[in-house]
Formats: C-alpha cells, sequence, structure tokens
C-alpha cells in the first residue's frame, strides 16, 4: 500500500514538526473512525495562524465542526498543555533549557466575537471566576497574556488575565505553572535558576518570595521604593542587588511576545472562553519549540 502523500501548504506544520508532535497527540479510540489526525491538527494551526473563523477553514481540513470539536476537546482536557510539558522535558533532559527565566505580560485586543460569552448583561469591569480572562483596560474588552520563557525566549508557563490585572500579582501564580517533568524518576522541575522581570514586578513580598525559594533575581527597583527607603534611613535597609549585564537579555521574552503574536490567532482574541484561546496560546507555544528543537 501506498503511504498517503501530504502537500504542505502555507500555515501548515512541516514533517519535522508533525513528527514531533504526533506521538504526543492522543490515539483514535473505538467507535467510528476520526478524520486523519495530522490534518485535524493542521485546521487548527491554519486557524490560530491566520484568524480565521472556524466555519472558514478550507475544505481540506474536512468539515470545521470536527476540527473545532477536536479542538474543544483537547483545550478541555488539556492535551496541548500536556504535550508543550513532555516537549520541554525532553530538551530539559539534554541540558538545552536555559533556566535563565524572563517574565513580562503583554495585552492582547479581544474581537466582538470574543465579547459573546454569554454572561448575563455582558462583559463589564467587575471580574469574577466566570469572566473568561477578559476585562476593560486603557485598550478597551482585552486579555492580559502573562508569560515565563526561558533564555532561549522559548514559553515555560502561560497565565491568562483580564487586561486590567496587575503584573506583580500575577507573578507568583505564574512562576508556580512551570513544571518540566523529568526524564526518569522525580519530581518536575519547577524553579528557575534565576528570574529576569521589569519593574512592575519591583515589590518586596515578591522579592521575599523568590528569596524564600532560593531563586536569584534582576529586577529594577521603583523610584519611589528608593526614596521610601532612603527616607527611612538605616531602617530602610539595603539597596536590592541589581546586575545591568544580565537585565540586558530581559528583551529576550519581547522576542518571544512577538513570535507568538505572529499567529494572528494570538494577536487578537477571537475565542469566546479563556479555555480555548489559552489552548491555541499553547499550541502556538508548541510550534515554537518545535522549531528550536
Amino acid at each position: 500500500m501506498v503511504d498517503h502523500v501530504f502537500v504542505i501548504h502555507r500555515h501548515e506544520m512541516t514533517d519535522i514538526e508533525w513528527e514531533l508532535l504526533a506521538p504526543l497527540i492522543p490515539s483514535a479510540g473505538r467507535g467510528r473512525p476520526r478524520v486523519e489526525g495530522r490534518r485535524v491538527i493542521n485546521g487548527m494551526v491554519y486557524k490560530i495562524r491566520t484568524g480565521v473563523s472556524w466555519r472558514d477553514l478550507p475544505e481540506r481540513y474536512g468539515s470545521w465542526k470536527s476540527v473545532y470539536t477536536r479542538f474543544r476537546r483537547y483545550a478541555i482536557d488539556g492535551v496541548f498543555t500536556r504535550a508543550l510539558q513532555q516537549i520541554q522535558a525532553r530538551v530539559d533532559a539534554t541540558g538545552d533549557i536555559d533556566w535563565l527565566v524572563q517574565i513580562d505580560s503583554t495585552i492582547v485586543r479581544a474581537h466582538q466575537q470574543a465579547a459573546a460569552t454569554g454572561r448575563k448583561g455582558g462583559i463589564t469591569g467587575r471580574t469574577n471566576r466566570n469572566d473568561h480572562a477578559l476585562g476593560r483596560s486603557r485598550g478597551g474588552l482585552t486579555t492580559k497574556i502573562h508569560l515565563a520563557c526561558d533564555g532561549r525566549g522559548r514559553p515555560l508557563a502561560v497565565l491568562l488575565t483580564p487586561g486590567q490585572r496587575h503584573d506583580g500579582v500575577c507573578a507568583r501564580p505564574l512562576l508556580e505553572r512551570i513544571r518540566v517533568p523529568r526524564a526518569g524518576l522525580g519530581r518536575p522541575r519547577c524553579r528557575p535558576d534565576h528570574v529576569i522581570a521589569d519593574k512592575a514586578y519591583s515589590s518586596r513580598g515578591f522579592r521575599a518570595y523568590l528569596r524564600k525559594r532560593g531563586i536569584g533575581h534582576t529586577i529594577p527597583e521603583k523610584s519611589d521604593q528608593k526614596r521610601h527607603r532612603r527616607n527611612r534611613g538605616r531602617r530602610g535597609g539595603r539597596p536590592t542587588a541589581f546586575d545591568s549585564d544580565i537585565y540586558r537579555r530581559r528583551n529576550t521574552v519581547e522576542r518571544c511576545f512577538n513570535q507568538l503574536k505572529g499567529f494572528r490567532g494570538i494577536a487578537t482574541r477571537y475565542e469566546k472562553t479563556a479555555t480555548s484561546y489559552e489552548a491555541a496560546v499553547t499550541l502556538a507555544s508548541l510550534l515554537l519549540w518545535a522549531r528550536s528543537i
């Protein structure tokens, strides 16, 4: 029997990327045979690369309903998150992860399609557990992507919040999402060697949290914090340590954001639920890792 030959169209996975991702995608179970896995995953990739609606997927990916249903199931089951962790574990086993971790956030405008979350009264300035990571900021209806990446600009963890949420509040839960499984026995690696962040993360509480976990950090001190410390005299304590040479590497996380926003379905949020949008960001992160291996 002659194997099916795939014609790779624009915005689809290469053969190398598929060979890497195929073992990480759940196999078909019993019942009706499902559409070929690579074609369906390519439909998802095409969707987040171009930002088209699900109904406008090209016919070569089969029924758009089948692609969407599979994507939604994978999003709810955390398939892409587990696949990302497995790729990270494989790379970490070779010592190729740079644990000089950078954290930052970016604002993403939400399309009007994403606003129809089904909550009575629509989106307001208040937030709760059903806000779907949508909120009001200066840019209007937005979502904020909090990102931790390694020293080579590859995503380690992602956290979504409404656009008005302050970065400093999300720093700790973001770092606690880093879980890189070990190749053999042992607990997943959760602790970076060093953390680089901008002034938005300069708080005594976050610095104390990093010291408690034994994580070195390079975070510039805010001018009002410096002034307050000097005004307290001896009681103000010593100035925080700051290495300008290490801080120059903070642009790595900015470059990672640029790569993620190269996907139009990430640069603008079209997904209604936070679960689906986070799955889209995770799938894009998977492709970034696949390129680097």
